[in-house]
């Protein structure tokens, strides 16, 4: 790295990649959740302690830290076409959701909202084995009206899914009519 900081530009790839890793790396060490616990018990937002990680992580690669910081709300406008970094991004919001929330919720409610995620990601997961049996134009219909259920429920993790009943009635039954006028 120079040696000044980064203040202007856009942060690379390589570096985005770097602070996205190092961070997933810290937030899983003990000493690291500990810090984040703390800092709730004495009334501090978890998010403010996950911050400052992240601008020690960037100060550590020569980079400023609030100009850091700023590029991370540019990443999905700045590397739209770069889909694995993209990717890469979101994970890394999410580990920092997940840093926050073992936090805040405490070992045992922490615990127990991983289990129900699970759950739901296996429900999803179901929901979508059982969508591709169906043509295109019938899945691109089912994901409308889950899309409009989602939207409704304000985006609660319960409106993700549909039955297999919900599904059944959105799909048209493909019945050959025995009278068709001309």
């Amino acid at each position: 790295m120079a040696t000044g900081s980064q203040s202007t530009g856009m942060l690379s790839r390589e570096q985005l990649c770097y602070l996205f890793d190092h961070f997933t790396f810290l937030t899983s060490e003990p000493d690291v959740k500990k810090r984040i616990a703390e800092a709730v018990r004495d009334k501090q937002e978890a998010v403010a302690v996950t911050t400052a990680i992240q601008e020690e992580i960037l100060l550590e690669m020569g980079v400023d830290p609030r100009f850091g910081i700023s590029c991370l709300g540019k990443v999905s406008t700045v590397y739209d076409n770069d889909r694995d970094l993209v990717i890469q991004f979101y994970k890394f919001l999410s580990k920092e959701e997940m840093a926050c929330d073992e936090a805040e919720l405490g070992e045992e409610a922490f615990a127990e909202k991983m289990h129900t995620q699970q759950k739901l990601h296996e429900q999803q997961l179901e929901m979508l084995k059982y969508m591709r049996k169906f043509h295109l134009d019938d899945q691109s219909a089912i994901l409308e009206k889950l899309h409009q259920q989602m939207e409704n429920g304000n985006y609660e993790s319960d409106t993700s899914i549909l039955s297999a009943e919900q599904i059944e009635e959105i799909v048209p039954r493909k019945v050959s009519p025995l009278y068709a006028p001309r």
